[in-house]
């Protein structure tokens, strides 16, 4: 929906939230659901209506609590059966500078103002901590925007006795439990307050007739901002950035000016806007994001503008190149083809408003940034949260890579008419073993990342995921998989819970990277191990169908299992009977020994 699109129209979506609201529940997605609960030291109900029209927009039903005014700390740290029956799936503390109530005075010694610090510090780390214990849930904090005034002007943010100062060395130690802590995210609303305008943020009007911080135009901005922590956190990210060439990612028509007169470089203004462009574009590349090209271009002259000693970005940043006179719509499906990955994953930036609209048509599922000027290029798409960093996994950093490795596996398959022969001929090896921290981050992005193969598509944060990792009701399994192009990461993985003799499977999965693999018959065999290690005789599978996981509509039955029951939605149960034997089914992968 273009209204919710970064950079969208505050006051028209405030105006309009209700019809916004009839019409994205209207249009038929399939979304996943959470419990939400918004702890707040001011009015929250505006945020959570914003909020609730971005997650719609962003895949994700919620169900919300909220506290009631500035109880956010008394929630959580005293008996709450409320909250507790809520059962929240992530928590939002949403406090802002109008909550710090111990502040130093200009009399304080420099021993009296660090007490307060950590006074102040302290009342919210035992929140924290208490969240984690007790409901085990993602916490979203923001951290303090800058104060609406300085007492003492310039010195304010050098002086330890200014507010300016202690609101920064208080967020210096919110950032320190960040970093220490993989289920819990910092909302930034020191940055959104910059960039919306602090005085405009803080207009004191809002706060003394509605206790409302921050004030009621900012809170679309902020609501955007926690979505995209939230959709974020679910797997709901995009995954490749697909780039046009003329005028996106350099200045000029590279078929009519010529290479070596197109602008790139530091010799003009418009040649730094584009060379700052692909450098951001660059460290993309290195945080996992794909970078493809979808331009119309003979190849000849894309390569050569790409090969340009200036360029930033070279061929080999590409994964895909799509230089042609094909449809640009029609390139963008060969792109998701190829890479095995949905239109809805895609990114689609170009300069021509012509082309984007056509895209934004022919796949309304790929998301399709308005850019007006080349100069918004980094703002628009930095800002519209596409590729929002939660956590950073190894297989993020070597995303890229493995992408080329598969496509590289993809030639090799074209030399075989033995399917099993080709299969040999990777080398793969597997690790299989129960869940790991090390893997914690990335078993996490999967559980809400893939979606074709997937059994019960439950997802889980990487705080539920720990929790089941310690129970020992629960078996849990993890796989990884390298072959002779390269190591795929974390690909696999099973979990589920033990009742008496019968193994149920809470979660089966794998990445499309590994599809057609045979890994499912080494996660299978080392599953079926474990449970016959621990007396069990019955594993029960579970199939519900979503318009994206009809691949493994039969899945169960493909591995030895027979079905039990159906119900009138399609879903359904399986059994395997492993109490007095087993045949193994792996024989192409080399599982290394637990």
């Amino acid at each position: 929906m273009e209204i919710l699109q970064y950079p969208f129209d505050s006051q028209l979506i405030l105006r309009m939230k209700k019809k916004i609201r009839r019409e994205l529940l209207a249009d038929g997605s399939s979304r996943i659901k959470k419990k939400i609960a918004i702890l707040g030291g001011s009015t929250t109900a505006g945020i959570r209506d914003m909020l609730d029209l971005f997650l719609l927009h962003q895949g994700i039903e919620a169900e919300f609590y909220e506290s009631e005014y500035n109880r956010y700390w008394q929630d959580v740290m005293f008996e709450n059966p409320r909250l507790a029956d809520f059962h929240p799936e992530v928590i939002i503390i949403h406090t802002t500078t109008r909550n710090l109530n111990i502040l130093p005075d200009l009399t304080d010694d420099s021993e009296t103002i660090e007490r307060k610090l950590n006074e102040v510090y302290e009342t919210y780390r035992m929140m924290w901590d208490k969240i984690s214990d007790t409901y085990h849930c993602p916490v979203i904090q923001n951290n303090f925007e800058r104060p609406w005034y300085r007492l003492m002007g310039n010195r304010d943010v050098s002086d330890e006795h200014g507010m300016s100062s202690f609101v920064a060395r208080l967020n210096g130690k919110i950032y320190e439990y960040a970093r220490d802590h993989h289920n819990f995210f910092i909302n930034d609303i020191d940055f959104l307050s910059s960039s919306f305008g602090l005085q405009k943020w803080n207009d004191p009007s809002y706060w003394y007739m509605y206790k409302c911080a921050p004030a009621l135009p900012a809170v679309p901005e902020l609501a955007f901002n926690l979505s995209n922590i939230i959709k974020s956190i679910y797997g709901k990210n995009k995954k490749a950035l697909v780039l046009d060439l003329d005028n996106t990612l350099w200045g000029g028509i590279v078929g009519e000016d010529g290479a070596d007169r197109i602008e790139i470089g530091q010799e003009t203004a418009g040649g730094q806007l584009y060379t700052e462009f692909q450098t951001y574009l660059k460290a993309q590349k290195a945080l996992g994001t794909l970078l493809t090209i979808d331009s119309k271009n003979d190849m000849e002259n894309a390569l050569a503008g790409l090969n340009r000693p200036d360029s930033v970005l070279k061929p080999e940043d590409f994964l895909i190149i799509k230089a042609n006179w094909e449809p640009k719509d029609q390139n963008l499906k060969e792109i998701a083809k190829e890479l095995n990955i949905g239109t809805d994953a895609l990114v689609f930036v170009d300069d021509n408003p012509a082309e984007r609209h056509i895209v934004r048509s022919q796949l309304p599922d790929a998301a399709v940034p308005e850019i007006e000027r080349p100069e918004d290029l980094i703002t628009t798409l930095d800002r519209s949260g596409f590729f929002e960093v939660t956590n950073i996994s190894e297989d993020d950093i070597q995303r890229n890579e493995m992408y080329k490795a598969n496509i590289e596996r993809a030639r090799q398959q074209t030399q075989f008419t033995d399917y099993r022969d080709y299969l040999l001929s990777l080398e793969m090896k597997a690790e299989i073993k129960p869940f790991s921290s090390r893997y914690m981050s990335r078993i996490a992005q999967l559980t809400n990342k893939s979606n074709q193969f997937n059994l019960t598509t439950r997802r889980c944060s990487e705080a539920e995921l720990t929790q089941i990792a310690g129970d020992p009701e629960y078996i849990t399994l993890y796989g990884t998989l390298t072959d002779r192009f390269g190591d795929n990461g974390v690909v696999s993985v099973v979990f589920g819970h033990k009742a008496e003799d019968v193994f149920h499977i809470d979660l089966w999965l794998m990445s499309c990277r590994a599809l057609k693999r045979d890994m499912e018959y080494a996660m299978l065999d080392e599953l079926v191990s474990r449970c016959r290690s621990e007396k069990i005789g019955i594993l029960k599978g579970y199939y519900y169908p979503t318009k994206k996981n009809k691949m493994v509509l039969d899945f169960y039955e493909k591995i030895g299992f027979v079905k039990v029951s159906e119900d009138d939605e399609g879903n359904t149960v399986w059994e395997l009977d492993i109490s007095k034997s087993y045949e193994r089914k792996n024989t192409v992968i080399t599982v290394e020994e637990a």
